[in-house]
């Protein structure tokens, strides 16, 4: 968003500084303050899970606690085979036929 200093134009009229937008960026700057207002107005802002329970107290919701064992064990996975490598061809192939002219 550049500043445009104050200048004089050529009728003689003073022109203010100002701060000149691209086209349609007040538009979107409009539209993207007003989803930020939303945003908190309509998030929970600071409300904390079990506030209003009892006078004064607050109870924690228990945290979530890890069950899976690292490094995954996938038995079907291992039980297959492994595959095996094409053969690669060492010699020069020669197909029959090609000498008739084509």
């Amino acid at each position: 968003m550049p500043w445009i200093n104050g200048y004089v134009r050529s009728d003689g009229t003073p022109v203010k500084g100002h701060v000149r937008l691209p086209a349609g960026a007040r538009r979107e700057t409009t539209l993207l303050g007003l989803f930020v207002i939303g945003g908190f107005i309509l998030g929970n802002g600071t409300t904390t899970a079990g506030a209003g329970t009892g006078a004064g107290t607050v109870t924690e919701l228990p945290r979530p606690q890890s069950t899976v064992v690292y490094p995954i064990k996938w038995p079907a996975w291992e039980k297959q085979t492994q595959p095996q490598p094409t053969p690669t061809v060492s010699y020069p192939i020669v197909f029959p036929g090609t000498g008739n002219g084509r």
